[in-house]
């Protein structure tokens, strides 16, 4: 686990992206299966009828296997795409089996832009984010465009929300002691690992407590 020390939100992810960016490929195959073991069988997982994953990118641990087998199970299932205009704004929108893809301006596979293929966040059950760095108590570290946070911007308007569940997927080597949020940033409710998961209440580990690096 990293200590933050008096590392600045840069320098940190800094860091952080380039830890995952040497992991092997053999290295990053197997956190991709304990991914989905870990989250397979979770009734989190289980229960939810559309979630939303994303397509890794720059050493993020990779959903690739959860998403075919959310699709297997008939699940919908929703990739982030970046709004055309104005280009600040992210959506999620349905992914069909076997759809040709095509890279955004960060290079990143997305859907051809479709708005009737489009959902609202609060409509979702599950939305598996990536990140750059997290903590146990629901602190997340992304790249630092804030598209998740905006998408996700009319939470702090609800008081009592069940749902979208909001959970970060993570290499252990990503864990950092303590992040500072800022104004603007969502919590997640927990965040898995290829060693297992943390749950943000009362900063405990959750069902399988994941190993301290």
């Amino acid at each position: 686990m990293i200590q933050r020390d008096d590392l600045s939100r840069t320098e940190l992810r800094r860091l952080l992206r380039q830890r995952r960016r040497q992991l092997t490929p053999l290295e990053q195959r197997r956190a991709a299966r304990d991914l989905y073991r870990h989250l397979s069988h979770h009734p989190l997982f289980r229960r939810a009828r559309h979630v939303a994953l994303y397509l890794a990118n720059d050493g993020e641990i990779d959903p690739a296997l959860l998403l075919r087998e959310a699709q297997r199970r008939g699940k919908a299932t929703y990739l982030p795409v970046l709004n055309p205009w104005p280009r600040t704004r992210m959506v999620f929108q349905r992914l069909r089996k076997g759809e040709k893809l095509r890279p955004n301006r960060f290079g990143i596979p997305e859907p051809h832009f479709c708005r009737a293929r489009q959902r609202k966040a609060w409509t979702l059950d599950l939305i598996c984010l990536p990140l750059v760095g997290f903590d146990e108590r629901g602190g997340r570290l992304g790249m630092g465009g804030g598209f998740y946070d905006r998408s996700l911007a009319y939470l702090d308007l609800r008081k009592n929300w069940h749902k979208p569940t909001l959970m970060g997927m993570a290499h252990q080597c990503q864990q950092v002691d303590h992040l500072a949020l800022a104004s603007w940033d969502v919590p997640l409710q927990a965040t898995v690992t290829d060693r297992g998961w943390y749950c943000a209440e009362a900063g405990r580990a959750g069902p399988e407590t994941a190993q301290r690096a």
